[in-house]
């Protein structure tokens, strides 16, 4: 089965608690297992200012449900947790965000593949090198050799 790498973010309504939440919700998907998950870490926010900081995670899902299926899939989790998209990083209840669908590459309007700013954020490669040490990022190497990129985006591993 596929292999599918989720981000998960979210800095409204008890941060921590949505993660977990939406965590059981991912182990819920249709023709989906939920196989590893991360620590919460905590992160600034990146874009705009003046909002709490956000807690984050990066789950590993073995699935059968193709790319865009799947997709479709976590915004309608987004939505159970009141997700709004009012503007550009903006505030959320939740995000899920698809990082790595095995090593497939897509270049599309609704779904790109790698997600194109994954290996430029250390709050996606901190929990995702956590659980998957020796992830390549298709067309980027290993997530590892991008971790010094972003040695200077403060991240707190949270305890468990």
């Amino acid at each position: 089965m596929p292999l599918a790498f989720v981000a998960l973010g979210a800095n409204l309504a008890d941060p921590a608690h949505q993660i977990r939440a939406a965590l059981e919700s991912l182990s819920r998907l249709p023709d989906s297992r939920l196989l590893r998950v991360s620590s919460l870490y905590r992160t600034a926010p990146v874009g705009v200012a003046g909002q709490p900081d956000f807690i984050n995670a990066v789950a590993l899902v073995e699935t059968t449900l193709a790319p865009h299926e799947l997709l479709a899939a976590l915004f309608a989790i987004e939505a159970e947790f009141g997700r709004r998209r009012d503007y550009r990083n903006a505030p959320r209840t939740l995000d899920l965000d698809l990082l790595l669908y095995d090593e497939l590459v897509l270049d599309g309007t609704e779904l790109q593949l790698p997600h194109p700013r994954m290996h430029l954020r250390a709050f996606v490669l901190a929990p995702l090198l956590e659980i998957a040490p020796a992830c390549v990022i298709p067309g980027r190497g290993t997530a590892a050799a991008w971790r010094p990129a972003v040695s200077m985006q403060p991240i707190e591993k949270l305890a468990a």
